[in-house]
């Protein structure tokens, strides 16, 4: 079972194959993912500190392609399934916001779905 140290929150063990989005929001982190995890926006980034997140699916790389200044180390964590253990560090937190909910809740499975 994957270990995810959540930096500065908490660390938690996450089911194998689990998509990192909903593992954060299940242990209580408000990760905001305004598109409901089908790699349409960034707003669940996370930045990558140590392990492996496994390679980018076609539409993770399309969309972080059209931002600029992003660091190279930032993933979207709706388009990652935990196999390994990891460090990340949440960007964008619904409680650092004046939205009114983080997005739609995404699903378990991984979309859009890998090329």
């Amino acid at each position: 079972m994957p270990q995810v140290k959540l930096q500065g929150l908490k660390t938690i063990d996450v089911q194998d194959g689990r998509r990192l989005v909903v593992a954060i929001e299940e242990a209580g982190i408000d990760i905001l993912h305004r598109c409901g995890g089908l790699a349409k926006c960034t707003t669940c980034r996370v930045e990558l500190i140590d392990g492996d997140a496994g390679g980018m699916t076609d539409a993770e790389r399309a969309r972080l392609a059209q931002e600029d200044a992003l660091d190279p180390n930032v993933r979207l964590s709706c388009q990652i399934m935990c196999h390994n253990d990891l460090t990340v560090r949440v960007i964008n937190r619904l409680s650092e916001t004046d939205l009114s909910d983080a997005g739609p809740p995404p699903s378990e499975e991984l979309q859009p779905a890998p090329a």
